[in-house]
């Protein structure tokens, strides 16, 4: 099979919807399809091009058999309204008149956030007469919404009038989490053609990994437990609730917060950290994908924190299912929802309620006096990490785009909960 996949992210950027879409087309190679990506200039999420890279017209290079088109964008860090929404439509203008010659494909698919690589999709899925399947990776416009990015308006409601035309264009939708699903039927659009193909984690990737001594002795965490939050510091992630946990924390020096990545909310977070002299918060900048392993072999316990909003607890955070990879405890930082359930279900970590630093205080002591009950979560969580594996999702999400490809696509979420 033939297919085009349109994704604003793509390795070497680090974020979720970049590795999601390159680990599952690794593996859709591997089994003999042909897969081509149209993506962006990686960028995320300071905004500025990566080295080696040119933020040209056009680019075409093979990653592992992939063919990934990379067209010029309008670039703008991941952090306010309109430069954003300027680089947003600039990628779904470059990604059509691209694609529009490229051999025509089997099925044509693209990933959220944000949607306007979906209106990319839907064009090109016209243009060659093929299926277009949405893959709906967060409930855009509302993120936006819960994060006081933008307030409702008319320019709003018009996004989300294009929102529910793209679910009812599509052939079928593969929703992230049930709660997605939920979301959509409850807005009107057909439950049969929405599939749940839930994120996962790479095993060949991720394994258990014995913390790197020089490099813990380097970023003053030599003999230290650590809580370690790997990711993006977004305005969904509300990370300044960890600081106040951790001025909660200071009469524990043996304990110490590490925060590693970049985002919107990074250069608040090092001036709120070092104007309240929380030296238990350790702030470590983005790393490679290569590095993942030997940065959360640094850590006891795995930090996974979302702000207070009912859109939040909708998503499923795939850092999750990389933290049970490597045998490490789940603080699940969260508004009570299905990635909370999945944490607490398999007993592999702990659940606090979201903006509450003392619940997320007492917590962590918890977590670093009792040897017994770390011990159990550790084991619970690397025991639940074969249930939720990248091949896994490749193999559902493969099904889908079959399923669409042979016209029967308003039948993919039945098929996949038949399967």
């Amino acid at each position: 099979m033939k297919i085009l996949f349109v994704a604003d992210n793509y390795p070497p950027e680090t974020n979720a919807a970049a590795t999601r879409v390159s680990e599952r087309a690794n593996y859709w190679v591997a089994w003999g399809h042909e897969v081509t990506i149209i993506t962006s200039f990686p960028n995320f999420p300071q905004g500025k091009v990566y080295e080696g890279y040119r933020n040209d017209w056009y680019a075409e290079e093979e990653q592992g058999g992939i063919r990934v088109i990379r067209v010029k964008t309008f670039i703008a860090a991941n952090r306010g309204t309109l430069l954003r929404v300027l680089d947003f439509l600039s990628f779904m203008i470059g990604a059509v008149v691209v694609g529009c010659f490229r051999r025509r494909p089997d099925v044509v698919v693209a990933t959220s956030p944000q949607f306007f690589a979906a209106v990319a999709g839907w064009l090109l899925s016209l243009r060659f007469r093929r299926p277009f399947v949405f893959e709906l990776g967060d409930i855009w416009p509302a993120s936006i919404i819960a994060v006081g990015a933008m307030r409702r308006s008319l320019g709003l409601r018009l996004m989300e009038g294009l929102e529910l035309f793209l679910y009812r264009r599509a052939a079928a939708v593969a929703a992230l989490t049930r709660a997605f699903k939920a979301n959509l039927i409850g807005r009107g659009i057909a439950p049969a053609k929405i599939a749940v193909v839930r994120n996962g984690v790479d095993l060949s990737r991720y394994r258990p990994t014995p913390r790197d001594e020089a490099l813990a002795k380097d970023w003053g965490l030599a003999g230290k437990f650590v809580i370690g939050y790997v990711g993006t510091h977004g305005m969904a992630h509300g990370l300044a609730n960890a600081l106040n946990a951790a001025e909660r924390l200071r009469h524990r020096d043996d304990i110490r917060i590490l925060l590693v990545g970049d985002g919107a909310e990074r250069p608040m977070l090092l001036e709120q950290r070092d104007r309240r002299g929380l030296t238990n918060v350790v702030m470590m900048p983005m790393q490679p994908k290569e590095e993942m392993c030997r940065i959360w072999g640094l850590c006891q316990v795995a930090l996974v924190h979302l702000r207070d909003s009912p859109v939040f607890a909708e998503v499923i955070p795939s850092k999750i299912f990389e933290a049970m990879a490597m045998g490490l405890p789940l603080l699940a930082v969260m508004p009570p929802g299905e990635a909370a359930d999945i944490v607490t279900g398999h007993g592999a970590g702990l659940w606090v309620p979201p903006e509450n630093p003392e619940a997320l205080a007492q917590a962590v002591i918890r977590l670093a006096d009792d040897g017994a009950l770390l011990a159990g979560l550790t084991e619970a969580s690397l025991k639940a990490a074969p249930l939720h594996t990248r091949q896994r999702q490749a193999e559902e999400m493969l099904q889908v785009l079959e399923i669409a490809a042979a016209g029967k696509g308003d039948r993919a979420g039945e098929a996949l909960e038949n399967a």
